[in-house]
């Protein structure tokens, strides 16, 4: 399994999905044209990485744990849904696996701080808050 990484443009964010030390970063602005064809590739991966995690955790029964950091300055309705998608697709990860949900936010951004706290509790998964 190859490592995952889209670098930001004005439009679109940082992505980068780690499956050697179990880390996935989504880091800027998220407005692109299409979100379908740029959200589809980590999607895609994350289904993968969920297959290689089922027989990583078999290999070296050991605990797995999992940092998601969600670093938004600012995201459209449209990239919204892909982000429940995502944390859709994280919750349903084995029961064996730590998630570590990390939602980043400026202090003064109020609106990301509730995004966050909204995103929370439609998918019923705790968040860690984090000020930066």
């Amino acid at each position: 399994m190859e490592n995952f990484k889209i670098e930001a443009t004005e439009n679109t964010p940082k992505i980068e999905l780690n499956h050697n030390d179990h880390t996935l970063l989504f880091e800027g602005d998220s407005r692109p044209e299409n979100v379908q064809d740029f959200f589809g590739p980590v999607i895609k991966w994350i289904e993968d990485y969920n297959k290689h995690l089922y027989f990583l955790k078999d290999l070296n029964n050991a605990s797995i744990t999992i940092q998601c950091n969600f670093k938004f300055e600012y995201f459209n309705s449209s990239s919204a849904k892909y982000i429940m998608d995502i944390i859709n697709l994280l919750s349903n990860l084995d029961s064996s696996i730590v998630l570590s949900i990390n939602w980043h936010y400026e202090e003064m951004d109020e609106d990301m701080q509730e995004a966050g706290e909204e995103f929370e509790d439609m998918m019923g998964i705790k968040f860690n808050f984090v000020v930066d």
